[in-house]
Order: structure tokens, then sequence, then C-alpha cells
């Protein structure tokens, strides 16, 4: 049996628990996208099957989802920018925009200690994932 791989890193996301199911998928999907886009060297080979088909290619590691109420996410965020930690966010107006062009004028549209925070997504040393999400608990 091959021993577990243990990284030095986590991805993480952060995900209020009070979102309907389909919330959850998207919010995840768009959060995680900030995290491949940013830091490509977490992305792996190309994968293949047996037949020779290729198909794209995915984090090299495990991406952790994590659930908290409103006040677990605020504390997070600041906590993450506290230790200059870069993060991908989603707030509770994009659920009403249709397009990036509209989802960053949501965002920019609210200032930082106001924003309706729904989910977060970072990456960083396991150590201080841990610290920045003390209080949420491994999603259901």
């Amino acid at each position: 049996m091959t021993e577990p791989i243990r990284f030095p890193t986590k991805i993480a996301v952060l995900l209020r628990n009070d979102l309907a199911s389909w919330q959850r998928l998207n919010v995840t999907a768009f959060l995680i996208s900030g995290i491949a886009s940013t830091l490509p060297e977490l992305v792996g080979e190309e994968y293949r099957d047996a037949d020779g088909t290729s198909y794209l290619p995915m984090f090299g590691q495990p991406v952790l989802v994590f659930a908290g109420d409103r006040a677990t996410l605020v504390g997070a965020h600041s906590r993450a920018l506290a230790r200059g930690l870069r993060l991908a966010i989603f707030t509770s107006e994009l659920f009403a925009t249709g397009n990036d062009r509209d989802n960053r004028a949501a965002v920019e549209a609210v200032g930082r200690e106001k924003l309706d925070l729904v989910g977060l997504a970072l990456h960083a040393p396991r150590n201080v994932v841990d610290k920045v999400l003390k209080g949420a608990s491994m999603h259901p």
C-alpha cells in the first residue's frame, strides 16, 4: 500500500452554511477557478485513459470544502487579509448577475466591511489555512 501524500499547503473553500445546494456547487466552482487561474503550479498533468484519450488537468492536491455561518466567513476573511493572503470571494449579489463584468462591478460597489460573503477560497501553508478557517467545519 502506498503512503498517503501529505501536502505542505491546503486549497480550501469556505461556504456559508445557509446556501441552497445549487448555490454551494456554483459558488465552489467559481471560487476554485480563482485559485487555478492565479496559481497554475497547483495544476497537475493532463489525464489519459487506457485508450489514449486525453482530459484536462486538475489540481494536484485535494480541495477541502468547509462550512460556517456568516460570522465565520467574516472572521476568516479578516484573518486572511490580515495575513496578506489573496482570496477569491463570492458575495450574495453575484447570484443576480450573469457575467464577469457585472460580478466585478457588484463587488466593487460594496466596501470590504460590508461585503455579504457567501464563500471564499484560499491557498496557503496548512497551518495558516487552519488558523484562517478557525470555527469552520468540514462541509457535510
